[in-house]
């Protein structure tokens, strides 16, 4: 390598920044521009959900076979090639003429994103030396933080100024740099021994997610009959229930159940779910009611909006502090209250709130998301040991995808059978309130997987003492 090129512990992680930077952008691009979407292809804004939860499912049903791939065939085939489907997703999505078209597109850069993200940082792993591994993820971050912020305005200023179909062909020339890039620097890393793929499992869990959140999604739109709708969720939940008596006789399950075990996975994974479908929501209702209840333009709705995510990115220099000193029960309780508090007020915004009333208020409730975000991504694995990880990420990983989809239904139900019930087809102000208090509640409902954590769950983390006196606290000889 020249004496001029990069070292590989900044080399590495800008390259696979690359696609996480295009997969951040395009998530967030793709909800402000929904109303002018659903607009351009003829349908009802409230049936553009599907865009975005067959995209999150999409993710949720191939992330499992993703760290397989990489093994069996390489990280830098499974990687470039990952970018390539997601860009081609992207650009048939710039070309779809109808709604089916759309969803159908989605799923395909979903596929790509399933790969691009989790085996883009196996890369990392296998690549940089252990001694670099903290600069190098350092160095990652940087567009998980900025692409949210940088989305939202991106997004309204290219649908408001130009064509919404512009925000996906800006992942061509991402994803054209990011191949090459990969080819030239990246190394081929393999494992020589790789267990076989549980086809089984990731069929049945498949088919599980999909046909009961789709069904769920698609429950009265005039898409399918409601018969029609309610088979597809009942296939779903039939195919979950197969593939759990499926993983408890499998010893290498494509979602390892027995993870569950482990009480701070168990509060992180179904715990986080429950705080996610209510925080999944939010991308999805608050543009929606920005320009269709309060009038507002894409890129006048996406220089609000964005405010979430500098709330988020404000927080990542404030959780450790917090989490040392406080500890994570206390976090997540006293958070999980807070945050739903916050999506809460959502629904007192009216067109005559002052804007910088909604900056401020999603300033702070981005910020608190983002705080428990990071205390349960980091609890889930407390207890998990090396062996566990990757299965544990995985789990982790299908659970987060899922519970966002669901949050994005949900909403997307309340506003459909409000508007049925009276006879309307246009969505009202109250209709919005109503959406963001059921889903906050949703949220709230998280609490019931904290309160029982252990006084001093996490301290391993922080670095805290465990309590002694409470008996909760004790260590297992495990560990």
């Amino acid at each position: 390598m020249p004496r001029h090129a990069l070292p590989p512990q900044v080399l590495i992680p800008l390259i696979v920044a690359c696609a996480l930077f295009m997969e951040q952008v395009d998530a967030t691009v793709i909800a402000t521009s929904l109303p002018a979407i659903a607009a351009s292809l003829k349908e009802d804004p409230v049936a553009l959900k599907l865009a975005l939860t067959s995209y999150l499912l999409s993710l949720a049903v191939f992330i499992p076979a993703s760290g397989w791939a990489a093994d069996r065939y390489g990280a830098r085939t499974v990687f470039r090639s990952a970018i390539v489907i997601f860009t081609i997703g992207s650009i048939l999505c710039g070309l779809s003429t109808s709604l089916t078209d759309f969803v159908l597109y989605r799923i395909v850069q979903g596929m790509g994103g399933a790969m691009m993200v989790p085996v883009g940082r196996l890369v990392i792993l296998r690549s940089v030396p252990k001694t670099e591994l903290v600069s190098a993820l350092a160095w990652l971050t940087i567009p998980a933080l900025l692409g949210p912020v940088f989305g939202p305005p991106l997004g309204g200023f290219i649908t408001t100024y130009f064509d919404w179909r512009l925000i996906f062909f800006i992942n061509v020339p991402i994803g054209v740099l990011g191949v090459f890039l990969a080819t030239r620097f990246i190394e081929n890393v393999r494992e020589e021994d790789v267990p076989p793929l549980d086809l089984k499992g990731l069929v049945l869990s498949g088919i599980g997610l999909a046909g009961l959140v789709f069904g769920f999604a698609v429950l009265g739109q005039e898409l399918v009959p409601v018969w029609a709708a309610l088979a597809v969720a009942g296939i779903g939940a039939g195919a979950l229930w197969l593939y759990v008596r499926h993983a408890r006789v499998t010893p290498h399950a494509v979602l390892d159940l027995n993870l569950l075990r482990h009480s701070s996975f168990r509060a992180g994974v179904v715990g986080g779910s429950l705080f996610r479908v209510g925080i999944g929501a939010l991308p999805f209702l608050l543009p929606l009611m920005l320009q269709l209840s309060f009038g507002l333009s894409p890129f006048a709705s996406g220089m609000l909006t964005f405010a979430a995510s500098a709330g988020a990115l404000i927080m990542k220099f404030t959780a450790a502090p917090l989490l040392r000193r406080l500890g994570y029960k206390r976090v997540l309780l006293a958070n999980a209250v807070l945050s739903a508090g916050f999506i809460a007020v959502n629904a007192a915004f009216t067109p005559l709130t002052p804007h910088w009333i909604i900056v401020m208020v999603l300033l702070v409730g981005g910020f608190l998301r983002s705080l428990q975000f990071t205390a349960l991504n980091a609890l889930s694995y407390a207890e998990v040991e090396p062996q566990e990880m990757s299965r544990a990420t995985s789990f982790a990983s299908v659970a987060q995808q899922v519970s966002l989809s669901c949050g994005v239904a949900l909403a997307g139900f309340v506003l459909e059978t409000l508007r049925a019930d009276r006879g309307e087809m246009a969505v009202t102000q109250g209709d919005f309130a109503v959406a963001f208090l059921v889903v906050a509640v949703v949220s709230l409902a998280s609490l019931a997987y904290f309160v029982g954590l252990p006084r001093n769950a996490g301290a391993e983390l922080t670095g805290r003492k465990p309590d002694l006196a409470d008996p909760r606290s004790e260590v297992s000889p495990d560990h």
